[in-house]
């Protein structure tokens, strides 16, 4: 081969890593929610991780737009639909999404599997099966979310079979922010949330309420609450960007473990949230407090959906729900 050759297919080499990284997208829109769940990509927005990582891969005009929803339900269809990229919700969610569209959405990775825990302000209730039918419960989304999907579980232990029934009658779809306030009403209709930090920990301030349980005492462990999904299109069509989530996931993780004083201010800087930052850093140091890209307890999930009949069947393994990067991990 002459030097002209060589040369010449030096340029086409560099011309094709050039037409590949501009195929790349130059949009990303992931649907977002509130609590501290959610931390490692709140820390990813508000420090423009992704941005940074994308521009270092030599994609510089990313614009990475996060939309926040009340709830995991409020947006599959437009996940579906392809007027947002990426999620970052429930187990639940990815578990109905995959099924739905026969594995045309995926998991990218988890986020964050720290406990949701029931609070209640009736006296009365020290069980779930001490529920009667004035007590109202809020969970994001009746029957499919991952407090509801817990709580139905919980229930079923304790009263077999027809104890699904019966405390799906008492649920009712609330975003945690308005279930905290529904909690400060004495006089509102909902007695007991299913809910997250850092709303758990504002609910036990107020006098009377106090724990049921938490999805830990329930699954025997850690479930990941938040884990980031998106279209298998979409995945194929941008591996820099994908490149480019998991290194700012794994940024955001990082300030999470060794500085959490700095993570807790993101934290409050972004939502507004007035609780001091000593008390938020105490609340991420707490032992429960896991943050991790391992997917945690969705095969149990996912064979109690199938179990109850809202999917028709579960993953013969949760590497079926999740990308390729994610399968080196350690999951369940």
């Amino acid at each position: 081969m002459n030097r002209f050759v060589k040369k010449f297919n030096i340029v086409l080499f560099v011309c094709a890593i050039g037409a590949a990284v501009s195929a790349q997208a130059v949009e990303l829109r992931i649907a977002k929610q509130p609590g501290l769940t959610y931390l490692p990509t709140i820390i990813m927005e508000q420090n423009k991780l992704i941005e940074k990582h994308a521009a270092a891969m030599g994609i510089k005009d990313l614009n990475v737009s996060w939309r926040m929803f009340n709830s995991g339900a409020s947006f599959n269809d437009s996940l579906i639909s392809g007027n947002i990229d990426m999620a970052v919700a429930g187990t639940t969610n990815l578990i109905l999404l995959w099924s739905k569209t026969q594995g045309a959405i995926k998991g990218y990775a988890g986020v964050g599997a720290i406990p949701l825990t029931l609070v209640t302000r009736n006296p009365n209730i020290k069980t779930v099966a001490d529920f009667a039918g004035d007590d109202r419960i809020a969970v994001p989304t009746v029957k499919l979310s991952s407090q509801a999907i817990v709580l139905q579980m919980a229930a079923e232990k304790e009263l077999g079979l027809p104890g699904r029934a019966k405390i799906n009658a008492l649920t009712v779809s609330m975003g945690h922010p308005d279930g905290v306030i529904a909690m400060q009403n004495k006089s509102a209709q909902i007695t007991s949330h299913f809910t997250m930090s850092p709303y758990t920990e504002m609910e036990l301030k107020q006098p009377g309420v106090r724990k049921i349980l938490t999805s830990n005492d329930v699954l025997g462990g850690p479930m990941s609450i938040a884990i980031i999904f998106g279209s298998v299109k979409f995945h194929d069509k941008n591996p820099e960007v994908v490149l480019a989530l998991n290194a700012a996931l794994d940024e955001a993780l990082d300030m999470i473990a060794k500085d959490k004083s700095a993570a807790a201010a993101v934290y409050l800087t972004a939502t507004k949230d007035k609780t001091p930052l000593a008390d938020m850093v105490k609340m991420l140091e707490g032992p429960d407090m896991l943050y991790s890209k391992t997917p945690a307890n969705t095969m149990k999930m996912a064979n109690y959906f199938a179990h109850a009949g809202y999917i028709q069947r579960a993953p013969t393994d949760w590497k079926e729900m999740f990308f390729p990067e994610t399968h080196k991990l350690n999951g369940n």
